[in-house]
């Protein structure tokens, strides 16, 4: 198969945008169009004059990628091309939770023909690694550093597969890039779908969260199997099929060792207590889930 994200970026070392990327396109094949807003995955892959994109891109502002893929749909469709070329949006969690909300939701209320993918490394990396509403639960970000008065982000995870499901998404799914095959068949599920669908990936980066560049893929495996990321996908707003875990549920400690963001919950008096709520929360999504 042919690689339409090309080598030479310069992303880190097991780098989860390109992964992220990379899946994506192996699912929606040569003939797409990719708006990338702002962020890691445009600055390391678009050094001017140089690009790693085989298809064609366009860098949008952060916070306007859903319109600008909007305006790139109704374009296709003003020339009778929507039903060859695949819009494909690629935002991190800063410009799709945050920033880019806006954009996103209006481009969904319209009901455009597209797919957005959010590559979720739970803060603004690019930026310093500042929290964003995707950091986790007691997570240490730049802006939200854990010390003698704070564990760290005090907020929950924003859940945006609910919110563009609440607007009426006829396919969204989570997927995590420790599971390349399942996410390239969601993504290829999702560019079938008429209509605006929602791909929300988890994929852990080894610079913001602190571990080896080696583990990429086994810490988005360990979210995945604590039930702290669940998959499943949702059509028409039920959720129709989910990844069940069975006996191989993992204790969400082990999870947050593999990381630097965490490290405070084994040091500071209390942690342990942070670390059972951590706990319940992924309790809680494998019997909501029925993982």
């Amino acid at each position: 198969m042919k690689s339409l994200l090309v080598p030479g970026h310069r992303g880190c070392a097991g780098c989860c945008d390109a992964m992220a990327a990379k899946f994506t396109l192996m699912a929606a094949g040569e003939d797409c169009i990719v708006v990338n807003p702002t962020g890691c995955l445009e600055v390391m892959t678009t050094p001017y004059p140089e690009t790693a994109w085989a298809v064609p891109w366009i860098h949008s502002l952060f916070e306007n990628a859903g319109a600008v893929g909007s305006g790139i749909e109704a374009g296709l469709k003003a020339l009778g091309k929507m039903n060859d070329t695949k819009v494909i949006v690629m935002g991190g969690d800063g410009g799709t939770l945050d920033i880019g909300m806006q954009a996103i939701s209006g481009a969904f209320e319209r009901g455009h023909d597209m797919t957005y993918v959010c590559i979720d490394n739970e803060a603004y990396m690019n930026t310093g690694v500042q929290r964003s509403g995707a950091t986790p639960f007691n997570a240490s970000t730049t802006t939200s550093p854990s010390g003698k008065v704070s564990f760290g982000n005090d907020r929950p995870k924003k859940n945006m597969p609910a919110i563009m499901v609440a607007h009426g998404s006829p396919y969204v799914a989570t997927c995590s890039i420790g599971f390349p095959k399942d996410m390239i068949r969601k993504v290829e599920r999702a560019v079938e779908v008429e209509g605006p669908t929602y791909i929300h990936s988890h994929a852990p980066c080894t610079t913001g969260w602190g571990f080896d560049t080696s583990k990429t893929v086994e810490v988005a495996k360990m979210a995945v199997m604590t039930g702290l990321w669940p998959l499943y996908e949702m059509e028409d707003g039920e959720v129709t099929r989910v990844k069940k875990l069975g006996k191989k549920v993992q204790p969400v400690e082990e999870y947050l060792k593999m990381q630097r963001r965490f490290k405070h919950l084994f040091t500071m008096e209390g942690g342990e207590e942070r670390i059972a709520q951590i706990q319940a929360l992924a309790d809680k999504n494998i019997e909501d889930y029925g993982l």
